[in-house]
């Protein structure tokens, strides 16, 4: 159920954001934070620092590493 509730979110998120990966960023941060509690705010923004350190998409990279936190 974990599982289909990160797709579920991350695919709204995906849906509704326009402007690219920082524009996502504060849907994510709601999400994550605010509604599910699945992280922190100071575990979000590792998360996020991570993120962008890392090649690639900021929002694909966030989703990746959360998810990873999440679930394992």
């Amino acid at each position: 159920m974990l599982y289909l509730k990160l797709f579920w979110s991350f695919f709204q998120i995906g849906l509704f954001s326009i402007g690219g990966g920082y524009a996502a960023m504060p849907l994510i941060q709601k999400q994550v934070v605010d509604m599910n509690h699945w992280l922190s705010m100071n575990e979000f923004v590792d998360v996020v620092t991570i993120s962008q350190m890392t090649p690639g998409p900021i929002a694909i990279n966030s989703a990746t590493f959360v998810g990873m936190r999440v679930s394992g």
